[in-house]
């Protein structure tokens, strides 16, 4: 779908281009495009007015004074006066009111549509609305000079909270929804859950990460410095390439799983989703601890453990040419393959895909396999792409693949190593997934593929060399 009109809107001072609402693609990209054009007309607009008012107009309106304090005080009365002033400005003008409210308020339609998330460059889709709300709870800290036990988690909490409160009876999939995908990664406007929907999906689930990453970075800098445009360019819009030369990647989304953990625990984030409960006097305290404890127990492995894995929709799969036999876990093997073509790493979402493609096509067309081979494959990008994935029998190492598993990097790594972060993506994130989920047995065994099969060299010397180093790896293979 091609971008629409540009308009310039005057607004009592404000003055906004933006595209038509009807076909503003829903990325990262136009929303920061929208925050920029806001700073750089209204550069009297500070960050803190700025992430209020957005989310006023989405309808996310949250006293974060009372969150802190308790109570509010002359200062807080004036500041919420400028920003009554600022949304009434933005009010004024339907088509952009219109435009901000469906790029950022969240809901979940009856056809499982999921409103108020962006697509990133990296194949994440993020919710702006506990985002938002994250950076507002931030930067209301750094102002106030006041800043509560863990407040950067409030945003997720709340969100959590209602979700525990709404599923309490629920699976843990109904609680925390599976991922979803997009109508088109090229120009997105439709995003469309996998499964049955609950009130904590991953996009909010990662909207709340950053909210909480990034709140907490906003509460301690020099907020007259703050650039709000900028911060979420750094952090959304750097690629593989840049982040290659920075060595501080606590203030990038590529690595949001890794550097929320880093910011939280169990009992902090349970502290915090006890506060939201609690809002609710219908509910007892041994019922509110019951299904905080169940809840928390359940979130921190799916997404503490578990590494963000880009679903078959998302790099185009094409449907297996018949149905896959499914697979009878936990299993005992992790095979380890490099897939030598394509040689080169991926770098970004694009090339990764289209390098997943390619293998689809060949393992379809060249082998006559059913499907794409591995069950999942690595990339270069900060991400795991899922082939076969769990639960259905793969075609990667011949003999072996109803007892096994089969990862594959990609690229071929005779001569050198993959990224240390990418290796332990697997090694340290995929594999405790697996056995947290019940897909690999407690005492797996991983192989190089060299092991099973005599006349391959997979998954190349270095990466070999570099695997017989990891837990669980074993010198012979126990079948023989």
């Amino acid at each position: 779908m091609s971008p629409g009109a540009l308009w310039i809107i005057t607004m009592s001072g404000i003055c906004v281009v933006i595209q038509s609402s009807e076909v503003h693609l829903r990325n990262m990209e136009h929303f920061i495009t929208a925050v920029t054009h806001l700073e750089d007309l209204n550069p009297g607009i500070s960050p803190l007015a700025l992430v209020t008012s957005l989310n006023k107009i989405a309808d996310r309106s949250v006293n974060v004074t009372l969150d802190f304090m308790g109570s509010s005080n002359n200062d807080d009365d004036i500041h919420c006066r400028n920003d009554s002033f600022i949304t009434e400005q933005l009010n004024t003008n339907h088509n952009l009111s219109h435009f901000l409210k469906k790029l950022i308020h969240h809901f979940i339609t009856d056809d499982h549509e999921e409103r108020g998330v962006v697509l990133t460059p990296d194949g994440t889709t993020v919710a702006l609305a506990p985002l938002l709300l994250g950076l507002q709870y931030g930067l209301q800290a750094n102002k106030d000079s006041n800043q509560p036990h863990g407040f950067y988690l409030l945003s997720l909490a709340k969100y959590l909270a209602t979700s525990l409160l709404q599923f309490e009876n629920a699976t843990p999939s109904e609680r925390f929804s599976l991922d979803g995908c997009w109508d088109s990664v090229s120009a997105p406007m439709v995003f469309t859950l996998s499964g049955m929907p609950s009130l904590a999906t991953d996009a909010l689930v990662h909207g709340g990460m950053d909210g909480a990453i990034l709140g907490k970075h906003l509460s301690v800098v020099n907020c007259s410095e703050v650039n709000l445009s900028t911060l979420l360019k750094s952090y959304y819009l750097r690629t593989v390439e840049e982040l290659d030369h920075v060595s501080d990647t606590h203030l990038r989304g590529r690595y949001r799983r890794k550097n929320f953990k880093k910011i939280t625990n169990s009992s902090l984030l349970q502290e915090k989703v006890a506060e939201a409960l609690h809002s609710h006097p219908q509910k007892g305290n041994l019922v509110v601890e019951s299904l905080i404890e169940k809840g928390i127990k359940e979130f921190m492995p799916r997404y503490m453990e578990c590494p963000a894995i880009i679903p078959r929709c998302m790099w185009g799969a094409a449907l297996p040419r018949v149905p896959l036999s499914p697979l009878s876990p936990p299993l005992p093997f992790l095979y380890i393959h490099h897939t030598e073509i394509p040689s080169k790493p991926c770098r970004n979402l694009q090339m990764c895909s289209k390098n997943m493609r390619a293998m689809q096509h060949f393992h379809q067309k060249g082998r006559g396999w059913f499907d794409i081979g591995y069950s999942f494959v690595v990339g270069s990008d900060g991400y795991i792409y899922e082939g076969r994935g769990w639960t259905s029998v793969g075609a990667h190492t011949k003999g072996r693949n109803t007892v096994g598993y089969g990862v594959a990097f990609i690229g071929n790594y005779t001569a050198h190593l993959p990224s240390q972060y990418d290796m332990e993506l697997l090694h340290h994130h995929l594999v405790k997934c697996g056995v947290s989920n019940g897909f690999l047995q407690k005492n797996f065994t991983i192989l190089g593929h060299r092991q099973v099969v005599a006349t391959t060299k997979c998954p190349g010397d270095s990466l070999y060399s570099e695997i017989t180093t990891w837990e669980h790896y074993k010198d012979t293979d126990p079948f023989r």
